[in-house]
């Protein structure tokens, strides 16, 4: 933006690459209030909960796919942290994925497996992300840990089966 500004010449071009610059400067400046809106937040939340997104997943799958979160909270910024882990597990049902064309060639043992544990992966990830966004929406709306169980069996979702943004808040009535 500001090369394109510099290296104008016809006042027409001129004034619009100034307007551009001052948009894309007026972009950043809210995205940078906007990260520290978000800082300041986090770090008042951190004050409270804690919840340890650093997971590592299984070397294997199966089709019971499960994530276990660790997190700590305590009530109030002078009070002991508690410790907690919350385990949610989900029994995947592949669905045919009739958005990709069929060979017409069958595809072998091995490509089937390996295509298997590749959705699987994927799940999995998925599985894991409503998870952590779960667990932290329920803190942020003033749960209290020790409400939170130990395992929770995942809800399918009711159009089609398969994750939804609700089907990890294990603090709603099912």
């Amino acid at each position: 933006m500001i090369a394109e500004y510099s290296n104008a010449k016809a006042p027409a071009k001129r004034e619009r690459t100034r307007q551009d610059a001052l948009h894309a400067g007026g972009d950043l400046i809210h995205a940078v209030r906007q990260m520290k809106g978000r800082l300041e937040t986090e770090r008042g939340e951190g004050e409270l909960f804690h919840i340890d997104d650093q997971i590592i997943p299984p070397f294997h799958f199966s089709k019971r796919l499960s994530v276990r979160v660790p997190y700590r909270w305590r009530a109030s910024q002078s009070a002991d942290w508690k410790y907690g882990q919350l385990t949610f597990v989900y029994d995947f049902s592949p669905q045919p994925d009739y958005t990709q064309l069929s060979s017409t060639r069958k595809p072998s043992a091995v490509q089937v497996a390996r295509d298997l544990e590749s959705r699987l992966h994927e799940e999995w990830e998925r599985l894991k992300m409503h998870a952590l966004l779960s667990l932290r929406e329920f803190f942020r709306k003033g749960g209290d840990g020790d409400a939170v169980p130990e395992l929770f069996a995942v809800r399918q979702s009711r159009h089609g089966g398969g994750l939804n943004n609700f089907s990890c808040n294990f603090w709603q009535p099912g």
